[in-house]
């Protein structure tokens, strides 16, 4: 039996205490070498989830695990070194060289006041080089596409060299190519034994990519299991109130709305 990289008990989270919770008894239990995707409609506590598990957030109740310790109990540098966060966007105030953002994603791995090493660098190489942009290292990072930012943030994750890779809404600003792109990239970091959570708006992804999928909506699991158990017709149609079938293509599922 696979064993559990990370694990959610019972656990309760909200903004404002007077009001409801964002997040509402969630049980949950991140399987090691494996993706996990998480859909929902917007307000569901998809990104609030990603918070809590980053260690961001707090919960008002409930617990937390990493790899049988609890969260609570790891320093910002050591969940650093174990989980990395792919975003959505970034704001991008400086004139980094692509390299330098990327390089930042070592952060965890150095002494107070410390400077990258030649051993950093080659690391942040390798990372632009996974994503496929390596002709982009000495680039301004405010001069490249908004497609290309996505993966040099992809890059600063992989840098990080994280045993758990969370990615908000991966695929949003990539064009077709791109997405084919990363989502070969997520499934050979599971091949390397990596761990995955990714939010989705894209059942499509969500197929082509996780081996666990969750439906969520207003801070509650809907449905959690199997990729092809849980995204169904049936229960897209529940979540979204959009009518939603799934059908065969060459071997594979795929999802139409009308």
């Amino acid at each position: 039996m696979t064993t559990p990289l990370m694990t959610f008990q019972e656990v309760v989270f909200g903004y404002n205490r007077r009001g409801r919770p964002v997040i509402d008894g969630l049980d949950l239990a991140l399987l090691q070498g494996s993706i996990t995707a998480i859909l929902g409609p917007n307000g569901a506590g998809k990104t609030t989830l990603l918070y809590l598990t980053l260690g961001w957030l707090r919960p008002w109740s409930g617990k937390i695990t990493l790899a049988g310790q609890p969260l609570a109990g790891f320093s910002r540098r050591a969940l650093g070194q174990e989980i990395a966060l792919i975003p959505q966007n970034e704001t991008h105030r400086f004139e980094h060289t692509v390299l330098e953002y990327v390089l930042l994603g070592r952060a965890p791995y150095l002494p107070p006041l410390g400077m990258p090493t030649r051993t950093d660098e080659t690391i942040a190489l390798q990372a632009l080089e996974r994503v496929g942009i390596p002709y982009l290292y000495n680039q301004s990072i405010l001069e490249i596409s908004g497609g290309e930012r996505q993966l040099v943030l992809a890059a600063r994750a992989l840098a990080q060299e994280p045993q758990l890779l969370l990615s908000d809404e991966p695929t949003s600003h990539l064009d077709l190519s791109n997405k084919f792109r990363l989502v070969n990239i997520l499934k050979g970091l599971r091949e390397q034994g990596a761990t995955i959570l990714m939010t989705t708006h894209e059942p499509d992804i969500a197929l082509a990519v996780s081996d666990y999928a969750i439906l969520m909506a207003k801070g509650r699991v809907l449905a959690a299991g199997p990729t092809q158990q849980v995204i169904t017709g049936e229960t897209l149609s529940q979540v979204y109130q959009v009518p939603v079938r799934i059908v065969p293509v060459e071997g594979k599922s795929q999802v139409l709305w009308m």
